[in-house]
């Protein structure tokens, strides 16, 4: 990791940069895919499943059999893990849920506004190196809560705990579809996949520019996202150990990945860098996470308020407060993805089972962006309802307003009632 010291606040966004991808080069590779997909539906699919997993596949579905016994070829352990993570996980959601609130703005005037979910939503789980279950989780759960009427999974991986986990968010239609090419078929809908209004799920960078992609053709996705990455605050009360295992949780991700260490002490800093090279030595994922480390950076601040100041400014997805008041700096950020408390509040807990929702914005999309929650997956519809006195009450606003625009046919469809 580089070291840097004392940083000026002018030098803040250039060190809150990401490792830089070539969007444009990505764009041009993926755009094609997208095309081929849009004209030629499952025939496309085949010949990209042979082309880049030299997989040839019949039928894409995922039998339902398949889904049900995938539960048998877990260990008990796991089976148990996966269902408490499951209810965790929705008992936060859950709370979520907001009735519908009728509000009278004046006498006679009533407005409200009911939450509706999507009705097709599509959920794409990557395979890589490692079966991201967890995600089906975080993404199915909320979709379950909202809903939702249709909701359809692609994954190139067919590990079956990400099938059990399918089957508990009640998700029914799963193809073995991975890549672009899986978010081009969810888009524009193939001879077996059906098409969605909304998408949702991580990726590689491939994936990411697809993503970002069909938003130009109105398919709406749950934010920009891109490498995983993880900021930590520590100081003198910290544990040295603690918060380079955080740091290694998110290095493992991918090459791609950053993380970020800030510190008052240099006496911390170099404690935690020892402790990295202890600990990244025994990594079965060693060189995925050193990789990584070379797009890293230790900061040393002058005192706790530079600290916040940068950490607004870089926007973290995780952002770990591995400090003696925890709570009081929490209060003093403002741009972060999700915000981990205190010495014993280790990312990954967010990441599984803890209830939080592990999809978040990265890359600096904090400081606009939300992570993935309920909301997500609905639409937010308003009513009102006017009652002849509430007519009479707002019409005369109404009429007035609309005369000041010059849009008269707005104020006869008031005047006109209230004649009566």
């Amino acid at each position: 990791m580089q070291i840097i010291e004392y940083p000026k606040s002018s030098e803040y966004a250039q060190l809150a940069a990401r490792p830089v991808l070539e969007f444009e080069e990505i764009e041009n590779r993926v755009k094609p895919i997208l095309d081929a997909v849009r004209s030629k539906g499952d025939e496309a699919l085949r010949k990209f499943a042979l082309d880049f997993d030299n997989v040839l596949i019949d039928d894409f579905a995922v039998d339902q059999q398949t889904i049900l016994d995938a539960e048998k070829k877990l260990s008990p352990e796991l089976k148990e893990a996966i269902i408490q993570a499951y209810q965790n996980i929705r008992t936060f959601h859950q709370a979520q849920k907001q009735e519908p609130e009728k509000i009278e703005t004046m006498p006679g005037v009533w407005c409200w506004r009911k939450s509706v979910g999507i009705d097709k939503v599509g959920i794409y789980i990557p395979g890589g190196t490692a079966p991201l279950f967890s995600t089906v989780l975080m993404l199915g759960i909320p979709a379950q809560i909202a809903g939702c009427k249709e909701v359809i999974l692609c994954s190139p991986s067919n590990h079956p705990a990400i099938y059990f986990a399918a089957k508990l968010a009640g998700i029914t239609k799963v193809f073995r579809v991975g890549g672009a090419q899986a978010i081009a078929a969810l888009a524009y809908g193939t001879e077996s996949i059906p098409k969605v209004y909304k998408i949702f799920g991580p990726g590689n960078q491939y994936v990411t520019a697809a993503k970002q992609l069909i938003t130009k053709e109105g398919i709406a996705i749950d934010m920009p996202a891109g490498p995983s990455e993880v900021a930590v605050l520590a100081d003198e009360s910290s544990n040295p150990a603690y918060v380079a295992s955080d740091l290694l949780s998110q290095a493992e991700h991918g090459t791609d990945s950053q993380v970020i260490l800030l510190a008052t002490s240099r006496q911390v800093i170099d404690a935690v860098l020892k402790e990295i090279e202890t600990q990244v030595a025994l990594l079965p994922r060693q060189e995925i996470a050193r990789k990584a480390l070379e797009n890293s950076k230790a900061i040393l601040v002058e005192n706790t308020s530079q600290a916040v100041e940068f950490l607004n400014e870089y926007a973290a997805e995780h952002l770990i407060l591995a400090v003696e008041n925890p709570e009081e700096i929490a209060e003093e950020i403002t741009n972060a993805g999700s915000i981990f408390l205190g010495h014993f509040t280790p990312e990954s807990c967010g990441d599984y089972a803890s209830g939080t929702n592990h999809t978040l914005p990265t890359n600096g999309f904090a400081r606009a962006y939300s992570g993935v929650s309920l909301d997500s997956f609905v639409k937010k519809i308003t009513f009102q309802k006017i009652t002849k006195e509430g007519l009479r009450n707002v019409g005369p606003v109404v009429e007035l307003m609309a005369e000041a625009e010059s849009l008269h046919a707005h104020k006869n469809a008031v005047t006109i009632r209230l004649k009566d």
